[in-house]
């Protein structure tokens, strides 16, 4: 499968000079949603995808062979060419995406607002290769033609070299994309896309190792290293104190100014707060997928967590900030790289017993993270609820694989195997010994 990756590149030095450059190309794209919108019953009807492109070209650019129906050259005078074709493939994919929109919102008998064609949007240039930006050699440098004192012009900026050196470290072995503009915190940068061709694990689920994780608030992931007997091989802890200590700071600052001056002016404050807890998103997945490569994991396996209902209690703000989907996703990425792959079981009462079979456990009022099983042991319950992730998984594919008839048996023999919310690790050890 291919991978696609990103890496943004500062821009040292600049303050105000992309702001004509990206002012410019907006207004294009602006121009370029007007008329595809007036000519999308010509344009939707043409099926191949390359054909499309050129006669959206063609109305808008003049050549020897053609004359534009729209103005756009005139309009926009030596705007460069491959700046116009990113702006053009751009907009038709924006008015195609509203027409869809507008469709499904027709299908499902106009329920809910009509969709709404936004004509400005706060999109970026790219800057193609040789037309738009050029590699100087250097290193540390490179050339963009923007748009400066009314005309196309090439400039030199200087790139960040921590930046560059990482890019020459890691990412020599493949080829980047064009470059597209970027502007975050007040920073500008240059962000390269890489591809890469990678062989995803395809062991079968016995002879599988398995990374299971447990996100969680109280500690940010507990990962149990299985195989396919049920054996733990490995346990990692993975928590960032100082960091959330940090963040849940930050949380509470905004809670205080909001109640002495109101929802008002703290802009700011969130934005801090978001990039703190991105960072420490970042740093989780990265521990994740560190453990399991270490011990050669074929698969990482999450719970499902679908949490989109109303958020109440005492923990209300730190479940809004839990970004336990933005560590999956940032798990994912990275997993697949080093051809690791990712699954996911149902989170319904994988906490809720214990990992031994002996049933519901009760958590400790004083440390939530413990908990004390039926039979009197007290275990740490993240940790438990790791060993029932991945023997759920295991179970699922070791399953697949086996006769109605067998199965039949087998849940005469281990009832809690015919659902799978009721296993756990025991299940496991009694699935291997029938099979």
């Amino acid at each position: 499968m291919k991978v696609t990756s990103s890496y943004a590149v500062e821009i040292k030095h600049i303050d105000k000079l992309f702001r004509d450059t990206v002012k410019i190309y907006r207004k294009a794209l602006s121009f370029l949603i007007d008329v595809y919108e007036k000519e999308w019953e010509y344009l939707s009807a043409i099926p191949n995808k390359l054909q499309k492109q050129t006669v959206a070209e063609n109305l808008i650019h003049n050549t020897k062979f053609n004359k534009a129906k729209y103005g756009f050259d005139e309009e926009f005078y030596k705007f460069p060419s491959y700046l116009r074709r990113d702006a053009r493939n751009t907009a038709l994919g924006i008015v195609s995406g509203y027409h869809s929109s507008l469709d499904n919102w027709e299908a499902s008998g106009r329920k809910g607002n009509e969709p709404v064609l936004q004509k400005n949007h706060y999109a970026m240039p790219v800057f193609f290769r040789d037309n738009m930006y050029q590699d100087t050699g250097a290193g540390t440098s490179c050339k963009l033609k923007i748009f400066k004192d009314n005309d196309w012009i090439w400039v030199t900026v200087n790139l960040k070299k921590t930046d560059v050196d990482y890019l020459k470290k890691h990412w020599s072995h493949t080829k980047p994309s064009a470059p597209k503009l970027e502007k975050r915190y007040k920073k500008w940068f240059l962000r390269f896309s890489y591809e890469e061709d990678v062989e995803l694990s395809k062991e079968p689920a016995d002879k599988q190792i398995v990374c299971a994780v447990d996100l969680g608030l109280n500690t940010d992931a507990v990962c149990s290293i299985l195989i396919s007997d049920g054996t733990v091989a490995a346990r990692k802890f993975i928590n960032f104190a100082a960091e959330k200590d940090h963040l849940y700071r930050v949380l509470d600052g905004i809670r205080e100014f909001q109640r002495l001056h109101g929802s008002q002016s703290t802009k700011g404050y969130w934005t801090y707060a978001t990039r703190l807890n991105d960072e420490l998103s970042k740093k989780i997945a990265r521990e994740i997928v560190s453990f399991a490569e270490n011990y050669h994991a074929d698969v990482i396996v999450f719970e499902y967590l679908d949490m989109k209902s109303k958020k109440s209690g005492s923990k209300k703000q730190k479940l809004h900030m839990w970004r336990k989907n933005g560590i999956q996703a940032l798990v994912e990425h990275k997993a697949h790289r080093y051809g690791i792959r990712i699954s996911r079981v149902c989170a319904k009462n994988t906490s809720k017993l214990a990992y031994d079979g002996s049933g519901e456990v009760v958590r400790d009022k004083k440390n939530h993270s413990l908990c004390t099983f039926s039979t009197g042991k007290q275990y740490n319950c993240d940790l438990s609820s790791s060993y029932n992730i991945g023997a759920r998984y295991f179970i699922r594919e070791l399953l697949k694989s086996v006769s109605k008839k067998k199965l039949s048996l087998l849940w005469a023999e281990v009832p809690e195997s015919g659902h799978r919310t009721t296993c756990t690790l025991s299940t496991l050890w009694k699935i291997k010994d029938f099979l």
